[in-house]
């Protein structure tokens, strides 16, 4: 099967829907039942019916997974049998009767007594409902009718309330009838904006937040004009010493006093250590920041959030079609570093970041088996991801890499390189690369932990997140503190005359991710009530995946600035 046609097999996951959203009089309009869940853990979810909970009487309907994005964010859906017509107008009218046993009244109790919420899904828009109310231990309450209004306009439907009532004990022997009504409301909101109703304006638009985007550009202003002021006017002095140092006569240079970054010229394009490993999480890098850049633009443009799992196709969708990227930018560089084993770096950079995100929702997926929650990975979804892997994402790397190699593979660097290491002096302690890679990690960070709240409040709460425009410009800003950052960082390290910084260059934007996991673990205890063993391994190995994936990012970002930087500072002086 060619990798052409295996990405043109993605595309109606990412972007098609069989429904249309249009409905005649008296056509059938399917209420779904997705998942349920305690509510402070978002992320445990269960089928609904896994609970011992009654359905409709009428016959009951199969959904298959639309999207991709729908199988991995573990919604399942399930036919409630509970009929409904388009503009048609229900009364109380019976559902079902469930008979309570001492089974089904210890599941019931634990269920409320953990505050359970459920989803259901009508013509695509989300209704999220409590299970019941709990009065301590001694009683437990379950809410018994469903009271729909439907707002329509024309033949589309605009928007779904769901209110309770209804409110019934729940005992041991006695029996609880559920029931429903659905009441059908014309509308004048037009069908483009009936998911409004479900954001939040006030929160992710609120001043704080545009503060924060007013701020990191403000930063960004001030540090890419302070870095270029200093370097322009510290390069010009270098530039001036060393010009001067080039009209002395050798035993004048010989007993002059020679320091900085010049001393350095015939070891700064040495090949570094792991070249291979270097040149893969480039590749990589670049790839995610096309990919990010690609599908949040996608995200404004398109408002993937009324899709179920929109954002998450897309996003795998945009990731598999450029795999070239990955293979062109590592390749290139693995041959400008004179890299011998092409085919070994090729493997490396198609599967590093898969290999790493497979073993992470493995574990992930090995506690919700045992916990038996939607969460769990279905076994052809797998069997499709690898697919993927194998027959799009390594085939279309393997045409980057050899275009890379064959494009951009001449290294082309302005100074010879010595045949012999020079050795490294010693320096002072602020001046080691460790040292340089934490503290250059802050700023990038300082640029984005604002909207870093928002976004984990958006995927750990209840929240829609749809401010992607928000989301791009931060990006693009945190590009830029990255490139900064890692200019001037890379002077440092190369003014004392210690030539290794194809890693520290990277590892100054990667630190990134070190600081954004604590910040991760101080959300988790300090803004969130979640508890539980799945619900935390949940958060902990997935937040340890998003922040790998920004530190590689960013890495990226920088090392290339810093690149960028070096060869251009080294082809403005007379270094022979």
């Amino acid at each position: 099967m060619s990798p052409v046609f295996l990405v043109l097999l993605l595309v109606p996951l990412a972007y098609c829907d069989e429904h249309d959203h249009v409905y005649t009089d008296g056509e059938e309009v399917v209420l779904w039942m997705n998942t349920i869940g305690p509510y402070r853990n978002r992320q445990e979810t269960y089928p609904f019916y896994s609970l011992p909970l009654c359905r409709g009487p009428k016959q009951s309907i199969e959904h298959a997974h639309e999207t991709l994005g729908e199988a991995l964010l573990g919604i399942e859906l399930q036919y409630s049998g509970i009929d409904i017509r388009f503009k048609v107008n229900v009364t109380k009218t019976p559902v079902c009767t469930l008979k309570v046993d001492d089974g089904v009244y210890a599941s019931l109790q634990n269920a409320i007594a953990n505050q359970y919420w459920y989803q259901m899904y009508m013509d695509d828009l989300p209704i999220w409902s409590v299970l019941g109310e709990s009065a301590g231990r001694a009683e437990t309450y379950i809410w018994t009718h469903k009271d729909f209004t439907v707002e329509y306009n024309g033949n589309q439907i605009i928007k779904v309330v769901l209110m309770n009532t209804d409110l019934v004990p729940v005992h041991v022997g006695s029996p609880i009838s559920f029931t429903y009504q659905v009441t059908w409301i014309p509308s004048s909101v037009p069908f483009e904006d009936r998911f409004n109703h479900y954001l939040d304006f006030d929160f992710f638009e609120h001043k704080i937040h545009w503060f924060s985007i007013f701020n990191s550009f403000m930063m960004v202003l001030f540090l890419v004009g302070l870095v270029s002021m200093i370097l322009l006017r510290t390069l010009r002095r270098d530039y001036a010493r060393y010009n001067k140092e080039d009209g002395l006569s050798d035993l004048d240079r010989e007993l002059g006093d020679e320091y900085g970054w010049k001393q350095v010229h015939g070891d700064v394009f040495r090949q570094p250590a792991y070249p291979g490993l270097l040149a893969s999480v480039i590749g990589s890098g670049a790839h995610l920041a096309i990919v990010s850049c690609v599908v949040l633009l996608l995200a404004v443009t398109n408002r993937l959030y009324t899709e179920r799992g929109g954002f998450m196709s897309t996003a795998i969708f945009v990731f598999a079609a450029s795999a070239p990227i990955n293979g062109m930018v590592g390749g290139s560089l693995y041959a400008q570093m004179s890299g011998k084993k092409w085919i070994r770096q090729f493997l490396l950079g198609s599967t590093l970041l898969p290999i790493l995100t497979f073993a992470a929702a493995f574990l992930v997926n090995l506690v919700a088996v045992y916990y038996q929650t939607s969460r769990s990975i279905p076994f052809l979804t797998m069997l499709a991801v690898v697919a993927i892997l194998l027959f799009v994402i390594v085939p279309l790397n393997l045409v980057g890499t050899v275009l890379g190699r064959n494009l951009c593979g001449q290294a082309n660097y302005p100074c010879r390189i010595n045949s012999v290491p020079r050795p490294i002096p010693e320096k002072k302690w602020f001046m080691e690369p460790g040292f340089l890679i934490l503290v250059t990690g802050m700023l990038p960070f300082g640029s984005i932990f604002i909207e870093l709240y928002f976004i984990f409040t958006s995927f750990w709460a209840y929240k829609i997140y749809f401010v992607f425009g928000f989301t791009l410009l931060v990006l693009l800003l945190l590009m830029a503190v990255c490139s900064s950052v890692s200019a001037v960082g890379t002077y440092f390290l190369l003014n004392s005359e210690d030539y290794r910084w194809q890693w520290t260059s990277f590892m100054s934007g990667a630190s990134i991710s070190i600081y954004a996991y604590l910040y991760s673990a101080y959300y988790f205890i300090f803004k969130t009530k979640m508890n539980g063993f799945f619900q935390t391994s949940f958060f902990f190995v997935y937040m340890g995946l998003f922040c790998m994936y920004l530190g590689v990012l960013c890495g990226s970002v920088a090392y290339l600035a810093a690149s960028r930087f070096v060869r251009k500072i080294y082809s403005t002086v007379k270094v022979d």
